[in-house]
């Protein structure tokens, strides 16, 4: 399989939205993860992520200035056991209660659907990362409206398991800039995963654009002992 430049899809790209990277360390021992978030509106650009148990949260960086929290506050990141939630929304709650009463990811969604900004209708995409007795495996969703009529949900879920070393996919919210923003289509773009994690976050902040980029988080987690680390940047400090 043929890898994208994650650099070139990034720099290239002044506004895709909310990201998800997920995939499998160069050297197979590290599954690795990164979420990013940009803003263009005030309120968007006014976050932080934030440390919260073994996951992230969203806070605004001046508490003053926050209007609407409804789809900008939230957990991106949230540990259940050896699974790894990372979504782009409050759905991350959804999926950890749902997995916690036994159902299954795709399962968990079924009672989601995009997000409720006209006319955007912001795709949901959602994570998890699965790590048990030196196994893991990984699948990553998307929830997106019919080409922007509200009335209808496309669910789309990629499973990916037994993932190659150095293999890695990418899936973020809109394709581009735009009013209104065109939902991403397709599959999560197949991306190449180094060793490296500081240098794998360093590459990820620097490509994005530097008007509309907020946040990321990193986490690489050590296959065979569950052994994390994260890295989060922020942009407002």
């Amino acid at each position: 399989m043929n890898h994208l430049s994650l650099e070139q899809e990034l720099s290239s790209n002044s506004y895709p939205g909310r990201g998800i990277i997920i995939g499998r360390s160069a050297d197979g021992s590290q599954a690795a993860a990164a979420y990013f978030i940009m803003g263009r509106s005030s309120n968007s650009r006014n976050r932080i992520f934030v440390e919260d148990g073994k996951g992230i949260r969203t806070q605004a960086f001046d508490p003053s200035r926050l209007e609407d929290p409804s789809l900008i506050i939230y957990a991106p990141v949230r540990v259940l056991g050896n699974k790894t939630i990372i979504t782009n929304g409050d759905q991350t709650d959804t999926i950890y209660e749902g997995m916690d009463r036994q159902m299954t990811f795709e399962q968990s969604l079924r009672s989601r659907e995009f997000e409720p900004d006209a006319p955007n209708y912001t795709p949901r995409i959602s994570g998890i990362m699965h790590i048990e007795d030196g196994k893991y495996n990984y699948a990553m969703s998307i929830l997106k409206s019919n080409h922007g009529d509200p009335d209808s949900c496309h669910r789309y879920t990629f499973a990916y398991e037994k993932p190659k070393a150095g293999e890695g996919h990418f899936i973020h919210t809109y394709m581009h800039d735009g009013s209104p923003l065109p939902s991403f289509e397709g599959e999560p773009k197949p991306v190449s995963i180094p060793d490296d994690m500081d240098a794998f976050a360093d590459m990820i902040w620097t490509s994005l654009n530097e008007d509309n980029k907020v946040s990321l988080f990193v986490r690489y987690i050590d296959i065979a002992t569950g052994v994390c680390r994260s890295r989060i940047i922020n942009k407002n400090k």
